[in-house]
């Protein structure tokens, strides 16, 4: 880190805390060349995630559409809003940890699915009778039969 009142190079930190926002660490440094002292701050950066869509469209990330699903998908269902926030965290992990900047809609409903699988037979089914755009009772029985095997 370059002194910002020298321009040397040759400084140290002598104290780390985390800010007052929580979300990031306060530094104080010191430069060998110059004696003087200043603050840095270090934060996570957050790549941004652009969602591929169905239709090819593109568009941000959006935690609140993921929320939304499990949520709708988990109505009257024995599931705590914890249960539900932690699967959107896990599903979040999962997406953010691909390190990729790109991911479908496909993939991300299947994250989706994948996690209400585990946490409710019901919910799951629900889930999934949308996100495949289930046409016939066919198609819902068939899906039903994998659950139960």
């Amino acid at each position: 880190m370059k002194c910002p009142y020298c321009g040397k190079d040759n400084t140290r930190v002598i104290d780390s805390r985390p800010a007052d926002d929580g979300d990031s660490i306060r530094r104080r440094r010191e430069c060998d060349v110059c004696g003087k002292r200043f603050t840095t701050y270090e934060k996570v950066e957050i790549i941004p995630v652009i969602v591929i869509k169905k239709d090819n469209n593109r568009e941000p990330y959006d935690r609140s559409k993921i929320e939304g699903g499990v949520f709708r998908a988990c109505h009257k269902r024995p599931i705590s809003a914890i249960q539900v926030e932690a699967a959107v965290d896990e599903i979040e992990a999962n997406i953010f940890n691909k390190e990729e900047r790109e991911i479908s809609s496909r993939e991300i409903g299947e994250m989706v699915m994948e996690k209400l699988k585990n946490l409710d037979s019901v919910a799951y089914v629900r889930f999934a009778s949308v996100y495949r755009e289930f046409k016939d009772v066919n198609t819902f029985m068939n899906e039903l039969k994998k659950i139960l095997e």
